[in-house]
């Protein structure tokens, strides 16, 4: 009789909903291995038994053979004695415990294959908005906790018919245990509400949805259900404005190719200027539209489908859709109700000898506030902006925008992954990947909280040596923004099963960002550092490439409060992160900010600023800024030459246009202080033993900004008090 092996195998990484329990199956099938496999809080466990030989070849298959979406972080194995009379492999039950260390796989675009079903007369799916598989579709957005299955996320209202769950159980078959697995029969449904509120081409001012809306002429019925999407296409054909519910919340459609539908979405969000992403049916429409390199096509192709900044062409849309900008947002459908609404309006524009439909794709929010996320939050917060919804049944439960990239300069040598993204918005299809950290740091690590700054805010937390950013959350200018940010930190925190040990914030004491972790520092008693804002961007940007030396770091963000109370950007820093230390080598000369802060969100102030330093007419600047205007609106020039005259006279009475500090404005400068929780002499030591700041406690002596202990006469400056030596 032949020596039996068996070993034991603890996978940890992104490896539950992306077909990962399946390709195990089939590869201990196909090496007549006995034993089991299944999901637990750590990771997929699997113990396989047979042939030594073909119990080494399984390990080594396991690693090159990966299926697409999954990505392995450890694969810890195990040697154990064999188990007698076993011939079978079977798939077991998940189990989990508190605190587990699986990724959770983020939305993945629609693949090839469930395209195929959905466009195959006689498939079950021919046409069905809600088809997936476990390489493709919602995850991270439906998923309420860990382990990943349909019992945790939002699919679990509805039961499988015989059909579906025949395909779930298949460990052969490419649903089998795809968490969203659904038909027609069985699963989410589509439906159409018009929008009785506002008139045609009209406008509303927000929040005017009257006390009974919506009512129950909103819910679904057998009328609104039947053509849904027909209907919706023809409505955008006619040049009206559509709220769909999509991944990570509503969006907000219209034909790009209209300039009468661009300009009503825009006076509807008050949205003047912006550009506005575009959604395309399919490559070769993207390729009309713009200037493609293979790298472009990459991008637009890969399963993250995020929205490619592409150079574009002219005079194929209206110049609404991105002035003052020379290239233009595209992206491919990525949900397959995407797809079927392109599909019909495809047939449409075909049969009428039209060029192929292009989308306005948008965020279905008022200016500056979150995307909505439920039907009856979206049937009142959008009443001002949508002629119609279409909307469906399955829950979303974490709010995610679409990503944007850009396509990342390749290097000296030329050598570079073709569908490497370039972020300027990281979110669908990237959340909640982690980022490593650098591996000389270890793996027991402290969970950390970085809080953010204060515009377009993001949050990150850590869990051993993952750091995991959070999705896009917007500028922290008001209630809405700031409930999604303490949305998003609660769930990420539940999600990963870990909580904070220490919390790191920006310098300034009135960003919201900064009050959350001071609050939440104080009531859990937590150690609260503060990080100057730049060198919070140069030590991101290291550990990202898991750089840990000596470096000079370039940080030109734009502003952000320094350690000696002025206004910092455009800084040369030295960094070392091992040390671990940071210092500002060099600056920018100081200049004023006309306006304070509205200088911040309109550069232009503070190129006019300049300009008149230089002794430069202003009038100079707006014939420059108007003549490069092509888009022949005298509309948008006119208030920018008033605005122009206007701060230029601010500028030169000196109204609210902040001066640089003296340089003894602050008598005790605080000393750079470096927010990291690992410091290299405490590495290996459990977290009671870190050197660390006492809890947070208000600054008295600073009008009720935070620090960590009185900072004594120096504090009565209005503007800010840093943390104090």
């Amino acid at each position: 009789m032949t020596q039996h092996k068996r070993t034991a195998l603890l996978a940890a990484g992104q490896v539950q909903g992306v077909g990962f329990r399946p390709f195990i199956y089939r590869l201990a099938v196909e090496g007549d291995l006995s034993g089991s496999v299944g999901n637990t809080s750590d990771g997929v466990r699997i113990e396989v038994q047979g042939p030594p030989e073909q119990v080494d070849a399984f390990a080594v298959r396991l690693r090159r053979e990966l299926p697409p979406l999954a990505r392995l972080t450890r694969l810890e194995i195990t040697d154990l004695p064999p188990v007698d009379g076993e011939t079978e492999f079977v798939i077991v039950a998940s189990h989990g415990h508190a605190g587990h260390s699986v990724l959770v796989s983020p939305d993945v675009g629609i693949c090839e294959d469930c395209l195929r079903d959905m466009h195959t007369p006689g498939n079950p799916r021919f046409g069905y908005a809600f088809t997936n598989c476990t390489n493709c579709g919602p995850r991270y957005t439906i998923t309420r906790s860990i382990p990943y299955d349909r019992a945790t996320t939002s699919m679990a209202c509805f039961p499988f018919c015989p059909r579906c769950e025949a395909e779930y159980r298949d460990p052969l078959d490419r649903r089998f245990h795809a968490q969203p697995v659904a038909c027609p029969q069985c699963g989410p449904h589509l439906w159409l509400v018009d929008n009785p509120l506002l008139p045609p081409g009209g406008t509303l001012p927000p929040d005017s949805a009257p006390a009974g809306w919506p009512g129950p002429e909103t819910l679904p019925s057998e009328a609104s259900m039947r053509d849904a999407v027909a209907r919706a296409a023809a409505l955008l054909r006619d040049g009206r404005l559509l709220a769909l519910k999509g991944l990570g919340g509503f969006q907000l459609a219209c034909d790009a190719r209209s300039a009468r539908s661009v300009s009503l979405l825009r006076l509807r969000k008050r949205r003047p200027h912006k550009p506005l992403a575009l959604m395309v049916p399919d490559l070769a429409t993207a390729r009309e539209l713009c200037h493609l390199a293979p790298e472009h096509e990459a991008l637009l192709l890969c399963p993250e489908k995020p929205i490619v900044l592409c150079p574009a062409r002219k005079g194929c849309l209206p110049p609404s859709i991105a002035p003052d900008t020379a290239a233009i947002g595209i992206m491919l459908p990525y949900t397959p109700l995407h797809a079927v609404l392109f599909d019909e309006l495809v047939r449409l524009t075909a049969a009428a000898g039209e060029p192929a439909p292009v989308l306005v794709m948008t965020s279905a929010n008022a200016s500056g506030e979150p995307i909505c996320l439920g039907n009856r939050e979206a049937l009142r917060r959008l009443a001002h902006l949508a002629d119609a919804w279409l909307l469906h049944d399955r829950d979303i439960l974490v709010r995610v925008d679409d990503s944007v990239a850009g396509v990342r300069p390749l290097p000296a040598d030329g050598e570079q992954p073709a569908a490497t993204p370039f972020f300027y918005r990281r979110a669908r299809g990237y959340v909640p990947r982690p980022v490593m950290l650098p591996e000389a740091w270890g793996s027991d690590l402290p969970c950390v909280l970085g809080a953010g700054g204060e515009l377009k805010a993001t949050l990150c937390l850590t869990r051993g040596n993952e750091a995991f950013v959070s999705q896009h959350v917007g500028d922290l200018e008001n209630a809405p923004t700031f409930g999604f940010y303490e949305e998003v930190a609660r769930h990420l925190q539940d999600l990963l099963e870990v909580r904070p040990a220490a919390v790191v914030c920006d310098l300034h004491p009135d960003f919201l960002s900064t009050r959350h972790a001071t609050e939440l520092a104080r009531r859990e008693g937590l150690p609260l550092w503060h990080l100057q804002h730049h060198a919070a961007h140069a030590a991101s940007v290291l550990t990202e490439h898991g750089h840990t030396g000596p470096a000079l770091a370039l940080t030109l963000d734009g502003t952000g409060l320094g350690t000696d109370r002025s206004i910092w950007g455009g800084e040369l820093l030295f960094m070392e992160l091992d040390a671990p230390r940071w210092q500002r080598l060099g600056r920018l000369a100081p200049f004023r900010l006309p306006g304070g802060e509205a200088a911040i969100r309109e550069p232009w102030r503070i190129a006019l600023g300049l300009a008149l330093q230089t002794g430069m007419a202003p009038e100079v600047l707006t014939g420059i800024w108007t003549a490069g205007d092509e888009s022949g609106d005298d509309v948008r020039r006119a208030p920018q030459a008033m605005a122009v005259t206007a701060v230029s006279e601010m500028w030169r009475r000196g109204l609210n246009c902040p001066p640089p500090p003296a340089p003894d404005a602050c008598s005790m400068p605080c000393p750079p202080h470096w927010a990291c929780a690992r410091t290299s002499p405490m590495k290996d030591r459990p977290p009671s033993a870190w050197k660390m700041p006492p809890p947070a406690v208000p600054c008295r002596n600073s009008g009720g900004a935070w620090g960590r202990k009185s900072c004594g006469p120096r504090s009565r400056s209005t503007t800010c008090c840093p943390p104090c030596p």
